[in-house]
């Protein structure tokens, strides 16, 4: 197992830069999930610690070696590809050993290592098939077991799970998080799905646009997000925000009510005047009656998901969500009241969109 460095990576592809002088820091043993959206930049971070490509400045340190110029095979690390990239004329244990025979290990140790990560995964049934009889999870499970036996402790994975189905998804999502607490390795997994970030990750860096926005434990992203852009993105449905003016005296004004935001916490003391978006998670908010809120909205519609439901409310044009029980969003006036969980909402500055 090593630690990783990464210190102010940047590639770009003539006039459009990819990657903004990315600075990472990894420790031994830790489940770090990149999230972005497609073409923020996660893949190509991800290649160029693998040496899939090169970055235009910067260095990246896997232990205390220096790895920035080195090839692939050099790197002592292993990776996992979205596409299973299995070799269709192989067996399973043929393909979960290949790369073991190409480096020379010694019979014996092929035979315990692909014997070992087998169980693990719960594949030591299938090593007599080739890929063409598996199913998508049984081929995802030989393609993670193939890096694992050739891990010396640092493992890549490019959205290892998007080419499954939802229930196959979650199923290898809790095998993957237990494999990491088994076997201890050092893991760096890139996802532009929240949910895989959320469950499985130490912690999360939320990319966008080249830049990493805030790296950080997922439940330190989910309710203290950096800044707007990671409070949008982290979150189903969107954070509720709604816009108005902060007073030094930290009272936030709607232009039709003032809000005492005196249990909220703000990361510098005293805040400055400033026009600002108060930010609020749909489960942060209870429905009470107009004269109880800390401001009026009127009912949309409710969205019932089983075990709870969403109700959608307009307020000043804008549409907000609220996480309640499905008894009561049933019984819902048409005017209602709508009071914030204060300490636990957050605040932005409209100009700069970065926590205050």
């Amino acid at each position: 197992m090593y630690n990783i460095s990464l210190s102010k990576i940047k590639k770009s592809y003539g006039d459009l830069t990819i990657l903004h002088s990315v600075d990472m820091e990894i420790e031994e043993g830790e489940f770090i999930v990149i999230l972005g959206s497609s073409g923020c930049g996660k893949s190509t971070l991800l290649n160029i610690v693998a040496g899939l490509d090169t970055c235009d400045t910067g260095r990246i340190m896997i232990g205390e070696k220096d790895v920035t110029d080195l090839e692939p095979s050099d790197r002592d690390l292993s990776m996992v590809f979205q596409s299973y990239a299995l070799f269709p004329s192989m067996t399973v244990k043929r393909n979960l050993s290949f790369g073991m025979e190409i480096a020379r290990v010694p019979k014996a140790e092929r035979e315990a290592k692909v014997a070992h990560v087998a169980k693990l995964l719960q594949i030591d049934n299938l090593l007599d098939r080739k890929p063409s009889q598996l199913s998508g999870g049984q081929r995802q499970r030989v393609a993670i077991g193939r890096a694992l036996v050739r891990s010396t402790g640092v493992c890549l994975f490019d959205e290892p799970l998007s080419n499954l189905d939802a229930k196959l998804r979650t199923e290898t999502r809790v095998e993957l998080k237990k494999l990491h607490s088994d076997l201890g390795f050092t893991m760096l997994y890139v996802t532009h799905d929240q949910v895989e970030a959320m469950t499985m990750a130490d912690r999360v860096a939320v990319m966008n646009k080249g830049r990493v926005e805030q790296f950080a434990p997922p439940q330190d992203i989910y309710e203290k997000p950096a800044n707007l852009f990671v409070a949008s993105f982290v979150g189903s449905p969107v954070i509720n925000q709604i816009e108005g003016t902060l007073g030094a005296d930290g009272v936030f004004d709607t232009g039709e009510t003032r809000i005492d935001l005196g249990g909220y916490d703000f990361d510098h003391g005293k805040p400055e005047a400033q026009d600002a978006v108060l930010a609020v998670r749909c489960e942060d908010i209870d429905i009470v009656s107009p004269e109880e809120g800390h401001i009026t909205a009127d009912l949309d519609f409710v969205e019932l998901l089983g075990a709870d439901a969403l109700a959608w409310v307009v307020y000043h044009g804008k549409r907000l969500s609220v996480r309640m029980s499905v008894d009561a969003a049933r019984a819902l006036p048409k005017h209602v009241g709508l009071r914030f969980v204060l300490p636990k909402a957050s605040v932005f500055s409209a100009k700069t969109e970065q926590r205050l």
